[in-house]
């Protein structure tokens, strides 16, 4: 079998920009300490409502803060919406998104910031974020779950840290 001379050329650029673009995705990895996650939360979907965790009243931002001073904020994704549908949080404060799924895969994304994940079944996903502005942002589904998908919103205000209210035990922000 004989290969043309320019061919096996060719045949090596292609070998060595693979090389390359592997050896660059290790290097980032190490350096960067990137890793896949480790600890992998489960949860039972179809009693979700029924969890401690993701109740229908606990759901929203969280009356009490983390012990490191964040904010928790805990969404159920369900077809066709994000519950609660309006979330009010303080601009330049840590906040921690604990999201679970009822049903199918979503994801959920903020536009023009960092937030973006999927939403798995049987999952419970994590993120945290700093909004640095105040502003109101759309909370939008950005994975195909059905119908109803370009229905799948909520709404997530960014107010001012002195004039933010923090909820109270009920779930009811004063």
């Amino acid at each position: 079998m004989h290969i043309n001379t320019l061919e096996k050329r060719w045949l090596y650029v292609a070998l060595g920009m693979i090389a390359l673009f592997v050896g660059a995705m290790f290097y980032t990895s190490y350096s960067r300490n990137i890793h896949p996650p480790s600890h992998v939360e489960t949860i039972d979907s179809a009693s979700l409502h029924l969890s401690e965790e993701f109740a229908e009243d606990k759901l929203g931002v969280q009356p009490q803060p983390l012990a490191d001073g964040r904010l928790q904020v805990k969404l159920v994704a369900a077809r066709y919406g994000f519950y609660p549908r309006q979330i009010e949080v303080p601009a330049g404060r840590k906040i921690v998104f604990r999201l679970a799924t009822l049903d199918v895969l979503h994801g959920v994304h903020v536009p023009m910031t960092n937030m973006s994940t999927m939403i798995v079944p049987g999952f419970v996903a994590e993120v945290t974020t700093v909004f640095p502005k105040p502003g109101e942002y759309p909370v939008l589904c950005n994975e195909y779950c059905g119908l109803g998908h370009d229905h799948m919103w909520s709404k997530l205000t960014v107010v001012a840290p002195d004039t933010w209210r923090a909820p109270t035990q009920t779930g009811v922000q004063q």
